[in-house]
């Protein structure tokens, strides 16, 4: 009936899209299916702003169950060992249109966490001055309706149990509980007669819908005969979804008898008391009698062990999760770092990862084979690497396959020792690590040998901290913590490991001394200050060219790096030494009286210095500044040509040869900075632009006051009498 069912809504604020250029631009949303969901559907709603810099763009969504989805739109390498699957994804086009709806339905979706990332295209890799473009926003929001069933009937394992399928429209569901230890479940479907006394067709869905991969198990049963389906592995201590659909008349419904039954696997391993002696002597590290009651354990664990080899189908190895730091978890094994591999049954480790904050990481485990404890030369341990149930049958595949899921395999030998696997996301459950020895079959011998194998296994933010060329940034989204690496220096891929595109060393050094040793054109122009006795202006361009030389020393992606402060401070005191350069030599240029100029200089400074700490990179913060000061310098200008009647500056000469060259050098170092940079052509262009400044200023700045002295010794050096002069500031026109 409607009435047993339960419509639930779930949404989250809209966010706007970015151009993609590493995972920190990909919009993440996290929701949270409930249990006995039968229907999920996501709404899905893109719109864009109505300005002439909007066009037409496509929106790429991922959707992921457990985890966050594994995306690579830039078609990078991923890291050696890493394994990958595709995620599933749709693309929403805004063409004409302003907003796009989309609605996605997912049938008998698995309970538990589910992700969605939104992201644009590649970006141009344009880098684009703040205040100068407006950029087009684009809105991305993921609604979610859920339709759940409040009394979903449960099936209890080894009973029968009849139910009725009203008609197609309206399938029957139920559940089963899987108990832990479960090998094996068998789904056994018979007498399927239909209302009208025929026989039925009816098909049955076995599992929960997960993307980007689903492994639903399907079976059609046709008449009165016994159905059934085996299935290895089933997923430990959850609920599983069973869907019943007649595939008969509209009007006819259907009788059906269900069981279920399991084969539950009866693990061997060291009893738990033993487990707390060891737990208690790692904890209490070098007590007295610590060493001989911790090899009295080990002995009898291992007794016990041997002795439960032959009855049981696996061997549990206890493991400790120990929390590090967000996203930073390491397992450590109470008996020791290697453990012992027989081919009777599986070695089984239990790696939690079910916290609900472990999945924005990346799960590592290593293999390391001790090939002095193997007795055969060509045996060979399997592991597999799986989560929600291990995988139990190693010796009779290789493809780490279970009910549900595809687990990762591993292996190692004494001709190759070493194994690693990384799981990129993984998602939030348990995770199996399953370990059995494997003989040819040409050698008989192979059921009394054994192999120790040293089982390293940890959760790290960034698999290798992005290596060299990388930064590992941790991510938000509401409560949800996840990482991902920015790479630099042409680096790529999802662990900065893609070197198609990276720059040489060469190139990195090329970089940093155009981007540090550009500054030295400077020199003229403190040169010029210090003989035209504009020593604070000279000061100034000074402290300009110290910092922008280090910070950008400091600011590079690759190995040519030197920082000889914190790398916020140098930034901040390049971007204020630029600023304040412009407006002293656009002040000095006005030629105000001396007590006006350094008025302004002063004031000017520490305004620029609260609108710098507000908004770093905006365009005001040196517009506004220039802007100003041309307002001042036209002014002073106006009132020195009507005082003498005559255009100021006067002489043609220093119009022809400082003020238009140094404003066409000033309006291509502009045009440089604010339209031609990007990120392949930063290193010449941005040294492009602190030249054509540095050579500008020294065009600009104007000539001595008539009534100062050049620089010269002989009139320092006064003895017994020194000649009074006239200070007072010179207001006539400049030659």
């Amino acid at each position: 009936a409607d009435s047993l069912y339960v419509s639930e809504y779930f949404s989250q604020s809209a966010q706007k899209l970015s151009f993609y250029s590493w995972y920190g631009n990909a919009k993440l949303f996290h929701f949270h299916v409930p249990e006995d969901t039968v229907l999920l559907r996501w709404l899905l709603q893109a719109s864009r702003g109505k300005g002439p810099e909007c066009t037409s763009m496509e929106i790429t969504v991922h959707f992921r169950h457990g985890a966050p989805p594994v995306i690579n739109p830039l078609g990078t390498r991923f890291p050696a060992n890493a394994t990958v699957r595709p995620s599933y994804n749709i693309s929403i086009t805004l063409g004409s249109a302003v907003q796009n709806t989309t609605f996605v339905n997912v049938t008998s979706p698995a309970a538990g966490d589910w992700f969605i990332a939104a992201h644009l295209p590649q970006a141009a890799g344009r880098i684009e001055v703040k205040g100068f473009s407006t950029p087009c926003p684009y809105m991305f929001q993921a609604d979610m309706f859920v339709l759940r069933l409040t009394d979903m009937p449960v099936l209890e394992p080894g009973v029968p149990m009849p139910h009725t399928v009203v008609s197609p429209a309206k399938p029957l569901h139920v559940k089963v509980f899987v108990p832990k230890h479960a090998a094996a479940m068998r789904f056994q479907l018979s007498s399927c007669v239909t209302s009208e006394q025929r026989a039925c067709t009816v098909r049955v869905l076995l599992g929960s819908i997960t993307l980007p991969q689903s492994f639903q198990r399907s079976l059609t049963c046709t008449g009165s005969t016994n159905c059934s389906l085996a299935l290895e592995s089933p997923p430990w201590e959850k609920w599983l979804q069973i869907m019943v659909e007649s595939l008969g008349p509209a009007n006819a419904s259907v009788s059906v008898e269900m069981l279920a039954s399991f084969t539950v696997c009866r693990p061997g391993s060291p009893s738990s008391f033993l487990n707390f002696i060891s737990l208690n002597q790692s904890q209490a590290g070098g007590r007295p009698g610590a060493a001989g009651s911790s090899a009295l354990a080990a002995a009898e664990a291992a007794q016990n062990t041997s002795g439960q080899r032959s009855s049981s189908c696996l061997q549990s190895q206890p493991v400790v999760r120990e929390d590090l730091d967000v996203v930073s978890v390491r397992y450590r094994l109470l008996n020791g770092p290697s453990v012992p591999v027989s081919s009777l049954s599986p070695t089984l480790l239990l790696l939690n990862l079910n916290t609900g904050m472990d999945s924005g990481g990346s799960l590592v485990v290593s293999l390391l084979l001790n090939k002095t404890s193997v007795s055969l030369a060509n045996a060979t341990v399997a592991a597999c690497v799986s989560a929600a149930s291990p995988v139990l049958s190693l010796n009779a595949t290789q493809n780490c396959s279970t009910a549900f899921s595809q687990g990762y395999p591993l292996s190692v030998s004494t001709s190759s020792a070493e194994a690693t696997l990384i799981v990129l996301y993984p998602q939030s459950d348990d995770w199996f690590l399953s370990l059995q020895l494997l003989c040819p079959r040409a050698q008989g011998g192979c059921a009394g040998a054994e192999g120790r194998v040293s089982v390293f296994a940890y959760l790290t933010p960034c698999f290798n901290d992005c290596g060299p060329y990388g930064q590992c940034s941790l991510l938000r989204r509401h409560g949800f913590l996840y990482a991902g690496c920015s790479c630099k220096a042409g680096w790529g891929g999802w662990s900065c490991t893609d070197d198609s595109k990276a720059q040489t060393v060469g190139t990195q050094n090329l970089a940093t001394l155009l981007l540090t040793l550009s500054n030295l054109m400077f020199l003229p122009a403190i040169a010029v200050a210090v003989h035209r006795f504009y020593l604070v202006e000279a000061s100034v361009y000074t402290y300009t060219m110290f910092f922008s030389t280090f910070y950008h020393a400091c600011d590079q992606p690759g190995v040519a790096v030197l920082c000889i402060m914190d790398y916020d401070t140098l930034q901040y005191c390049d971007f204020l030494g630029s600023v304040v350069s412009i407006w002293v030599t656009i002040l000095c240029m006005a030629r105000l009286k001396k007590i006006l100029k350094y008025v302004l200089f002063v004031l000017g400074t520490l305004l620029i210095a609260m609108s710098l700490q507000l908004d770093r990179r905006g365009v005001w913060n040196m517009m506004g500044p220039c802007l100003f000061a041309l307002l001042v310098m036209v002014t002073a200008w106006v009132h020195h040509g009507a005082k003498r009647r005559h255009c100021y500056p006067s002489s043609w000469k220093r119009w022809v040869f400082y003020l238009l060259p140094g404003i066409t050098l000033a309006f291509i170092a502009i045009s440089v900075y604010a339209f031609m940079e990007t990120n392949e052509n930063y290193y010449y262009t941005h040294s492009i632009w602190h030249v054509l400044v540095a050579c500008s200023v020294a065009f600009l700045l104007p000539p001595r006051d008539k009534h100062k002295k050049p620089w010269a010794w002989p009139q320092k050096l006064t003895c017994r009498y020194q000649i009074c002069q006239n200070d007072r500031e010179e207001l006539y026109a400049v030659t």
